[in-house]
Parts: C-alpha cells; structure tokens; sequence
C-alpha cells in the first residue's frame, strides 16, 4: 500500500466582494488531483508559479482542508480524523518551508525550537539534549548552535536547522515546498545533497514541491506536472525529462539552462498571460498558450491517458504529443 494517496483532490478559495464581503466565485487553486507516493520515494511537483503545487502541498500537510476529496497517509484519511488523531499523525508527515527566516519563530534559541515538538508531543524526557545534539550533527551543525538565534545564521544554515526540526521524531513523509528557491545556487547543491542522504539514512519519502525542473530532476523518481490546478502529465523522471507528451511539458523543459555551450535546444516561448484561476478556460486548460491547439483542445477537458510505454507515464492532451512529433498543424 502506498504511503501517501491523494485521490481527486480540490481545493477552492471563496472569492468576496463589498463591504459584507459576499461570495462571487471561486479560486480553483487545486482542481481533481490523485497520484499515490511509494515508500522512500521522492514525488517531484513542478509548474509556474499560481498552478497550485504549494496549496497541494499544505493539504497533503494538513493546513487547508480540502474542498473535496481525500488525503491518505498510511490508509488514513487526514480529514476525517479529530484534533487528537491529527496531533499523532503529525508525528508521520511534516514540511520543510521554503523561506528558512520565516518558519523560525525569531523569538526563540535554536534549542528551543527544536524541543519545542517533543514538548507538544510529550517526549522531552531525559537525553532530549543529546538527541537534539545528534539532529544538529546530523543537518551539518555545530552544537554551539544550541544558544543562537535564527537571524545569525545565514540563509543555508537555517534550511538546515528546519530540516533538523522536520526529522525530529522520525517522520514518514517530509513535504519540502521550495526548499532551496530562496538560496545561493552553490548552496542549494549542498541542501539538495543533504536532503539525499538523509533519505537514504532514514528511508524518509519526499514530496518535493519547485518551479525549478533541473532541481527537481536531480532529486525525483517521479514528476507531476501541473498547470491551472490539474496535473497535466505524470511518470517516471527520466522519461518526463527524456520523452515529454505534453506542450506545457515541453515548453518547461524547453528553458532549462544547456551547460554545454555547443548544445542548442529550441526555446518555446508561450504566449499570452496565464489565465486566471478564478475562471479558468474551458476545455483543455493549456489552450489558451498551446501552440498546436485545435478546435476540441477549446471544447472539451482532456483526461489523464497512459503513454503506453507501462511504466505509468500518463498524460492529458488530446493529441498526445502526436501534432508536436509531425511539426505542429
């Protein structure tokens, strides 16, 4: 059984307006999302900004309650548990933020904050020091860094001291949302090494949320693509990357840095805005900047259909890459 399930999952935001604040609509943040996460996998989610992977990823989380459907972590589905079960359940799944400054309470020494879980969770008996000390050792982090507060450290260090606080109490599923996007690239090849290993030392199953598809090559077994609050294709890294099946796939692909300077790719460039997800267009999603769209691509919702190649590349255009291969129509 896997892991974690999400099973056509929606999450809407009301949209007010007026002094009263009355409802006009709806932000389709997430629109019937489902995939499964095996054990010691690392599930990568990528797309532009506003398509819906870090609201994804706090229901998987448990900070927003899902519009519809369900979240399962080990069978269990989180929103239907009580306050008490949730508390317990949270010693399975946690989250790494993307800005380190900003999930650590300022306020608060470095001890504190990492005994800050095992006081919730009623574990701070004798040899929490030590066990905290091994967490710092573990992340790459001096035991001076006990009596610090977060501001003096720098950007790096305080990613690591929030992935400290993630594995404390030996968690299942860590959801890392953007955790490198906010620093240094030659640090970020540091975090993304350490995120690594603890995966291998701990068998942690990752669920690793970026708009930055190098990053999320170099650590995925698997890619969600999404687009608009709906998962446009899904498989296996290396055929996401090798053998793309949709426009807005490729078109992502197509602006990753070569670093070979005598490699050339074409870039494809899309058009226009990103349509609002207040009133999002109907039909295929993606038709408003697709470069091969036809007149069904403006009709009618094309569903996830496997590629064929059995190893659970799945994909949602009409064509399936056909009109790309054939040079566009």
């Amino acid at each position: 059984m896997p892991v974690l399930s999400v099973r056509h999952l929606k999450k809407y935001f009301p949209v007010t307006q007026g002094v009263l604040l009355r409802q006009k609509g709806w932000v389709y943040a997430v629109d019937d999302v489902s995939f499964d996460v095996n054990q010691g996998e690392t599930l990568g989610i990528v797309g532009e900004s506003g398509c819906g992977k870090t609201t994804l990823g706090r229901c998987i989380i448990g900070l927003y309650t899902p519009t519809h459907g369900q979240v399962l972590v080990h069978g269990n589905d989180v929103s239907s548990l009580d306050r008490a079960q949730k508390k317990a359940l949270s010693l399975k799944i946690q989250m790494i933020f993307q800005d380190p400054f900003e999930s650590l309470d300022s306020r608060q020494t470095i001890e504190q904050i990492l005994k800050e879980k095992y006081v919730i969770h009623k574990k701070a008996g004798r040899g929490i020091k030590e066990e905290m000390t091994g967490l710092l050792g573990r992340v790459g982090l001096a035991e001076d860094s006990f009596a610090k507060f977060p501001h003096e450290f720098s950007g790096g260090q305080r990613q690591r001291i929030g992935i400290a606080r993630a594995i404390s109490l030996n968690p299942d599923i860590i959801v890392c949302d953007e955790p490198v996007s906010a620093l240094d690239v030659s640090v970020q090849s540091k975090i993304l090494n350490l995120l690594l290993e603890l995966q291998q030392e701990l068998g942690l199953t990752y669920v690793f949320i970026s708009h930055d598809l190098s990053v999320v090559k170099h650590i995925s077994d698997r890619i969600v693509v999404m687009y608009l609050g709906k998962v446009v294709e899904m498989g296996p890294a290396s055929e996401v990357y090798g053998a793309p099946r949709h426009p807005y796939t490729l078109a992502l692909l197509s602006a990753v840095p070569i670093p070979d300077p005598e490699e050339t790719r074409e870039r494809i460039t899309l058009q226009g805005e990103i349509p609002s997800v207040e009133h999002p267009p109907a039909g295929c999603r993606f038709h408003t900047r697709c470069r091969y769209v036809q007149k069904i691509c403006k009709t009618t919702e094309p569903q996830l259909a496997d590629c064929g190649t059995g190893t659970g590349h799945v994909n949602a255009c009409h064509f399936d890459g056909r009109l790309r291969e054939a040079g566009g129509a």
